[in-house]
């Protein structure tokens, strides 16, 4: 919760552009260790929500999308962890949103430490409201924002098709 209060009181760019990487520098706290003396999985995936939110900070989607009763929701996520953080170490979470299709937007999270990437998670979003649910293509024309997704890599786009599936297979049972 610390943290996430942090975000709100750090000063803010005058948006960010989309396409933009956002960057927080980050400590592994002995909180966040498991039983391997390491960073618990879990964690990477709350730390990866707090490198969202500052994205959408400081792309300056965030207050807008609020405004209108909009919310952003994970509908997947996907990790790979390539070295273990250690307790107290430093390391920066890079956040950046690989694009988006007409329902969800695909964000990527790199956990770098001394100039490599030490785990990565991906994942896919959209924005709920009470009345319609915003496209991505929405929800960015708030910021003056109006072209079309980067292409998605295949990864991607098979990675959201599995996703898909696997939905439409737990829906059936």
């Amino acid at each position: 919760m610390l943290r996430t209060l942090k975000l709100w009181a750090r000063p803010r760019r005058v948006h960010m552009p989309v396409g933009g990487t956002s960057e927080l520098r980050m400590r592994v706290w002995p909180q966040e260790i498991d039983l391997n003396l390491h960073m618990n999985n879990g964690r990477y995936f709350r730390v990866a929500d707090l490198g969202r939110l500052d994205w959408w900070l400081e792309t300056g989607v965030w207050w807008p999308a609020i405004r209108r009763g909009w919310r952003p929701v994970a509908g997947g996520a996907d990790a790979r962890f390539l070295k273990s953080l250690q307790p107290f170490q430093a390391y920066r979470l890079q956040t950046r949103m690989l694009g988006w299709n007409d329902k969800w937007f695909f964000a990527e999270h790199r956990f770098v430490c001394k100039g490599q990437v030490w785990a990565v998670i991906n994942v896919r979003y959209l924005f709920v409201a009470k009345g319609p649910r915003p496209t991505p293509a929405e929800v960015l024309a708030l910021v003056g924002h109006t072209e079309p997704s980067p292409a998605l890599p295949d990864w991607i786009q098979l990675w959201d098709d599995a996703q898909t599936r696997l939905t439409r297979s737990i829906r059936s049972r």
